[in-house]
């Protein structure tokens, strides 16, 4: 059985994740709170786990590099497309002001309220919707996160980034590349490819054609 601190060790450390933060943030958060049962002992494992219904909890170095890259601060409030089962929102509460999360997937939405109900984490605010248009009323963000890969980041995503905020997205259907825009004006961003990924593909309006803009 792979324990919390070999996972800090050899998943993390090992792969250049330095950011002291974040290295708290992944101990400080119980995977196991976040698996099924009969997966407990599988928690710390270095690979996405089942939750039912093919659905997966993300493997813990793309959680700790993801946050990583987007440089968060304690200030600043969050936005994350695609729930899950609440551990991306565990780990990312833990490192800013305010995490929303959108989760397209009713049961899924659910599930994560009552994972994160067995923590005393007070700071993260979850609904069942379509990740594709956002928060509008909580917008402006500091960093939008997606955990579901559109074709290309929906326009009303980006309009709800504050300048200079980012945006990390896996973006693609068959071929995905892990995506960082930097919002430099209302209209404007800076793209940076990070590396290839494999995430489930953004349903919902992202789908069926929405208008994503440029």
């Amino acid at each position: 059985m792979t324990t919390k601190q070999e996972m800090i060790e050899k998943q993390l450390k090992g792969r250049n994740i330095s950011a002291p933060q974040v290295l708290q943030a992944m101990a400080e958060v119980d995977r196991s709170l976040f698996v099924p049962e009969d997966m407990q002992d599988k928690a710390y494992e270095d690979r996405p786990l089942p939750i039912g219904k093919d659905q997966t909890i993300s493997q813990p170095y793309i959680v700790a590099y993801m946050a990583e890259e987007l440089e968060l601060k304690k200030t600043d409030k969050v936005l994350e497309v695609g729930t899950g089962c609440g551990y991306n929102a565990a780990v990312i509460s833990r490192l800013v002001s305010q995490v929303y999360s959108v989760e397209i997937i009713e049961w899924l939405a659910a599930l994560a309220k009552e994972n994160l109900a067995r923590t005393d984490y007070d700071n993260i605010s979850i609904r069942h919707g379509d990740g594709y248009s956002g928060w509008k009323e909580e917008a402006p963000f500091d960093a939008i996160l997606l955990t579901a890969a559109p074709v290309a980041i929906p326009k009303p995503l980006k309009d709800q980034l504050k300048i200079g905020g980012k945006i990390l997205a896996p973006v693609g259907r068959i071929n995905q590349e892990l995506v960082l825009l930097k919002k430099t004006g209302e209209e404007t961003f800076e793209e940076k490819k990070l590396l290839p990924v494999r995430f489930v593909p953004m349903t919902g309006r992202a789908d069926k054609g929405g208008s994503y803009g440029k």
